[in-house]
């Protein structure tokens, strides 16, 4: 059964997103900014740290005495970025630097538009360009500019009374390439024909669906691949009430591991066709397959597993059976 396997590779980007609390400095610190103002904090040994910190760096106490300093200062080093990337702050060249702003015994870090590397100069004095819209997000410092050409800003203040901000979303995205390795490979290969294919270990006998090129257990190298059915049984589950973004599944839904007759290892997928309150370890299922012409490389042509008319298997026998029985 076994063949040569493709080249498989992908793109994916991997993302969370959740909103966290400030607390009363950082809080104290976005509400400034906002407010197109900048705001430090002293420590023991009365420097004024900018950005503000929670706790002092000599003796660890909570700092709580907010400074204002000024949103104008000095280069204190600086590095040059002649070809920025996607992530960057600006499309054209630009230079990372340590400024330290007036009033401000700490420097920060942040960009500087110099239009050009020799404008660049350690000791240059640098001003504030603010984002024409603010948030409260250190991007509402649309990077520092040189002083001699800074312009004068013609924000119009609102009216509105804002609180005070206490909390920012935060999402976290990473985008990444993924190439399948031999097994995952002609695994994949195979689900896009239709099969459930898995390896078994020479050593224990185990049988992994999906594959992972050697045994867990053993160390050993899994060659021997294995053809498996369409019927599973549930081993464990987890019914979901929460909404997941982007995800066209509606709650509430089980999620089970399921164990593939023949296999000694379960897999995540989604049970349906069935009352979620019914729902057992034991319980039998089987694959409800897409349309033929559906079918890719993944698990999803598999649109879900439901339950068939088979006694429950025991808790005990579970992964125990072995491939053929």
């Amino acid at each position: 059964m076994s063949a040569a396997a493709e080249l498989l590779s992908q793109e994916f980007t991997l993302g969370y997103t959740y909103t966290r609390t400030t607390g009363p400095v950082v809080g104290e610190f976005l509400t400034a900014l906002r407010d197109r103002k900048m705001r430090g904090i002293k420590g023991s040994d009365g420097r004024v740290l900018m950005p503000p910190m929670e706790y002092d760096p000599v003796d660890a106490a909570a700092l709580s005495e907010f400074v204002d300093v000024a949103d104008c200062g000095e280069v204190v080093s600086w590095t040059w970025v002649s070809q920025p990337r996607k992530a960057h702050p600006s499309d054209s060249a630009f230079a990372w630097a340590l400024i330290k702003l007036d009033g401000a015994d700490t420097a920060m870090l942040h960009w500087v538009d110099a239009g050009d590397e020799s404008a660049m100069k350690t000791g240059m004095r640098v001003k504030a360009r603010w984002a024409n819209e603010t948030k409260g997000f250190i991007t509402d410092i649309n990077g520092f500019v040189p002083e001699a050409v800074a312009l004068v800003a013609d924000y119009v203040e609102s009216d509105a009374e804002l609180e005070p901000i206490s909390g920012i979303e935060c999402p976290s995205y990473m985008t990444y390439n993924f190439t399948a390795g031999k097994a995952t490979a002609r695994y994949l290969a195979q689900l896009r024909n239709g099969k459930l294919v898995g390896q078994r270990c020479p050593n224990c006998a185990n049988v992994y669906i999906p594959p992972r090129g050697s045994c867990a257990a053993c160390g050993v190298p899994t060659e021997e691949e294995v053809e498996l059915s369409n019927k599973a049984t549930v081993e464990s589950y987890t019914i979901v009430y929460i909404p997941i973004p982007n995800n066209p599944i509606k709650p509430p839904y089980v999620i089970a591991n399921l164990v593939l007759d023949g296999a000694n290892l379960s897999f995540l997928h989604l049970l349906s066709e069935c009352d979620n309150n019914n729902v057992r370890i034991g319980m039998r299922v089987e694959a409800v397959w897409k349309p033929k012409e559906e079918w890719g490389y993944a698990m999803e042509n598999i649109k879900y597993f439901k339950p068939i008319d088979e006694p429950d298997m025991p808790v005990e026998q579970i992964g125990k059976q072995k491939s053929g029985e």
